[in-house]
């Protein structure tokens, strides 16, 4: 089965790695002293605080595993190296949606990057993946939950 790589912005991965740190420090330090201290109330079998802090810690490692993970299979999006006279993932566009006479500008990121309150779409979003390959000019029907939108490229960033 082949592994699923996981497209990166420089500033996505940076992000990532900062986060595995304070994980795999600071954070297994405080969950090791809550399950320390819950150890020391005594009978573990009916001790719920042991119970949240080995849950805890249980979160905390399939976290850890999920973006060593996505590290060690992230394929960096090299910014400066890519056609910036179409939409890739890295590109950051302003579009408008005709129907509204809105204008938004987007990034287009990986799936782990994603925040659209940021403005931050995945490649792998409805709308993301149909803005890929498209150029400045172009008009493009794009199929979403509620129905269906029509975005006019106006321009790479």
């Amino acid at each position: 089965m082949a592994t699923k790589q996981f497209m990166l912005t420089l500033e996505g991965k940076n992000q990532l790695e900062e986060e595995l740190d304070f994980l795999k420090g600071e954070k297994r330090k405080e969950i090791a002293e809550k399950i320390k201290v819950a150890r020391s109330y005594g009978d573990l079998s009916e001790n719920s605080e042991y119970d949240d802090a080995k849950n805890e810690q249980a979160i905390l490692e399939a976290r850890i595993v999920t973006i060593e993970s996505t590290l060690k299979n992230a394929v960096l999006i090299k910014e400066n190296e890519t056609n910036q006279s179409i939409i890739h993932v890295g590109s950051t566009i302003k579009v408008e949606y005709l129907a509204q006479n809105k204008q938004v500008t987007y990034r287009i990121v990986g799936s782990n990057e994603t925040d659209p309150s940021a403005g931050r779409i995945s490649d792998e979003s409805p709308i993301g993946a149909a803005l890929i390959g498209h150029q400045p000019g172009d008009v493009i029907e794009v199929e979403v939950p509620n129905g269906s939108v029509a975005i006019k490229v106006l321009e790479i960033l």
